[in-house]
């Protein structure tokens, strides 16, 4: 298939030609990239898989074939809003496990930057987690309900969460 406009291989890629929607890939990836790593910086290759899969999955809701570049961006720009709400809820997560910690009047500011930089180690889930069971005194099934986890991989966060924490504090978990 020659390279033609959006609105006709849309079309194409609508009555089931894969190679079609590989051309549209082709001819808007370099520009979608370019975009996100300037909207999302390092996210933006995922991002752009991202959007890319969504819009292959949605492409029969696309109203007019023709508009398919900017169809394209508003699915990765929505993207990018998402990854910065979540990174912005995580970091208020984290904010406020840190604030309801009680401070002993011996920490130092290296200590604070000590467990800042453990947290920011942990996998989102394991933030959440350690957010909820340590610093809000949550049980582990009412962590699992609120994350949509199953009960064991709330444990296992928490378990692996905790651990790291002590190690980058310097502390033991007197096991």
């Amino acid at each position: 298939m020659e390279r033609g406009d959006d609105a006709a291989l849309v079309r194409a890629a609508l009555a089931g030609s894969d190679q079609a929607f590989g051309l549209l890939v082709h001819r808007h990836q370099q520009a979608l990239r370019a975009f996100l790593r300037r909207a999302c910086g390092a996210d933006a290759e995922d991002v752009a898989q991202e959007a890319f899969v969504t819009a292959w999955t949605a492409l029969r809701r696309l109203k007019e074939p023709a508009g398919f570049r900017s169809w394209l961006f508003g699915i990765a720009w929505k993207k990018v809003l998402t990854r910065m709400r979540s990174t912005r809820r995580g970091e208020a997560r984290d904010g406020a496990w840190l604030q309801t910690r009680p401070q002993s009047v011996s920490e130092s500011h290296a200590d604070r930057m000590a467990l800042e930089r453990a947290l920011a180690a942990l996998s989102p889930d394991q933030r959440a987690v350690a957010a909820l069971c340590l610093a809000q005194d949550w049980s582990h099934s009412e962590a699992a309900e609120a994350l949509s986890l199953p009960l064991g991989s709330v444990k296992s966060h928490l378990a692996r969460a905790r651990a790291r924490l002590l190690e980058v504090l310097g502390e033991s978990d007197g096991r």
